[in-house]
């Protein structure tokens, strides 16, 4: 019998996953989003209505599955935007009592944003878990959750050629879904617990780099070297993880 892997918040990317393991586990998703209930249903899932609200919902239950599932990710943003400090709280806690008693295996997707917005390379000893507001909430009551600190999430149409950029000289720090997906599939199997790791592409090309390779065209620039960087080399090396997409200009291949 498969077993069974709950994904709160089963958006774009939490989908992405549940159809990566999905001939491994059997998927239980929620989703905020009444009309998306039956296009996850239609992929074989399991799917629940649930949404953690920005005030306490005192009637908040315990998923009545949680206790059946060997793993929960939760895929819910409990931080603002770019990792911006911004009163959640209550959503936490609803969140908290939702999982109620788990033992389980989980995950917690977080972001690379958590990290300050200046020139340097950063690794995960940086700036522990415990010192970020958006996933030391989480810690407290579960310390067996891992942490996945992800990069820009592209993949499919989600290229950088799509979007009105700024600062085109700028590095980028940009994640693949599929290397999303291989990661965890990889902890899945391995029972990773109480981990912290940055989910980022290893190759750092900037904004103007990235479009030009997507649009087809050549780069005449000189490739910048210094700024803000995230390194997935813990996760390389604890791992021994191979990116199927190493290089952000290469994404839409």
């Amino acid at each position: 019998m498969n077993k069974k892997l709950g994904i709160i918040g089963c958006g774009w990317l939490g989908t992405h996953i549940a159809k990566r393991v999905s001939n491994q586990y059997e998927i239980f998703a929620t989703t905020t989003t009444e009309s998306k209930i039956e296009d996850l249903e239609s992929e074989g899932f399991n799917t629940t209505l649930s949404n953690f609200p920005d005030k306490l919902d005192p009637e908040m239950k315990e998923w009545d599955m949680a206790s059946k599932l060997d793993a929960i990710i939760i895929s819910v943003p409990f931080s603002g935007i770019r990792g911006a400090q911004i009163p959640m709280s209550h959503k936490r806690q609803n969140l908290l009592n939702f999982l109620g008693n788990y033992k389980g295996q989980l995950f917690l997707m977080s972001s690379t944003g958590v990290y300050p917005q200046i020139e340097k390379e950063f690794i995960e000893e940086d700036l522990p878990a415990q010192e970020v507001e958006s996933e030391s909430f989480i810690l407290e009551r579960f310390p067996q959750t891992n942490i996945l600190r992800l990069a820009g999430l592209m993949g499919d149409n989600r290229l950088l050629k799509n979007y009105n950029i700024s600062n085109p000289d700028h590095l980028v720090n940009h994640i693949h879904y599929a290397d999303i997906c291989s990661a965890i599939e990889k902890m899945l199997k391995q029972k990773s617990q109480s981990k912290v790791y940055n989910i980022v592409a290893p190759i750092h090309p900037s904004k103007e780099e990235v479009i030009n390779a997507q649009k087809g065209l050549s780069y005449s620039g000189e490739r910048a070297t210094k700024g803000r960087t995230i390194s997935p080399e813990k996760l390389i090396q604890e791992l021994d993880f191979e990116f199927q997409y190493p290089d952000p200009r290469y994404f839409h291949l």
